[in-house]
């Protein structure tokens, strides 16, 4: 794990691209492309057809969290907001992949060679979902290890959120 300690000194874009690269997409996935409509920074609406970003749980957009300085901001809406300004603009093609562990439609989606499921971890504002497993785990070590995001104050997980609220 000694590599892993190096992962603060490469650019985000060039560990993300490196990351992208790793994650092979499903084989026998039917892609979806059109219009995107952001839900919320792990939920997309393309058409009819609303699904979330497989592997990985970014806050509700209820939740609240701390900045280091104690002062209390609308997290979920930020996560909201980033999904929202990487997608603007650029041509998004989702991959059916299969059901999240609620039984919930979830794709991974790309802009190109770039995984939007691993962006939104690697810049901090989602975290790995380790029910299905640890793909995003790596990108979510980055976005720690150099306090993107969530990472730069305090937070809930969502999980442990939702079972509050």
């Amino acid at each position: 794990m000694a590599f892993l300690s190096n992962f603060h000194a490469l650019p985000k874009s060039v560990f993300i691209v490196l990351l992208s690269l790793t994650i092979p997409v499903s084989a026998n996935a039917a892609g979806m492309t059109g219009p995107v409509q952001v839900i919320d920074g792990d939920t997309l609406r393309i058409g009819d057809v609303e699904f979330g970003l497989y592997g990985i749980d970014a806050p509700e957009l209820e939740q609240t969290c701390k900045t280091s300085k104690g002062e209390v901001q609308r997290c979920g809406d930020m996560a909201r907001q980033s999904l929202t300004s990487l997608l603007r603009g650029r041509k998004v093609v989702c991959n059916d992949i299969i059901p999240d562990p609620d039984g919930n439609p979830s794709a991974m989606c790309y802009v190109g060679p770039i995984s939007v499921n691993e962006s939104m971890v690697a810049d901090g504002w989602a975290l790995a979902d380790r029910r299905t497993g640890d793909r995003f785990v790596r990108a979510e070590f980055f976005a720690k290890s150099r306090r993107e995001g969530l990472w730069r104050g305090e937070f809930m997980a969502p999980w442990e959120w939702r079972k509050l609220n």
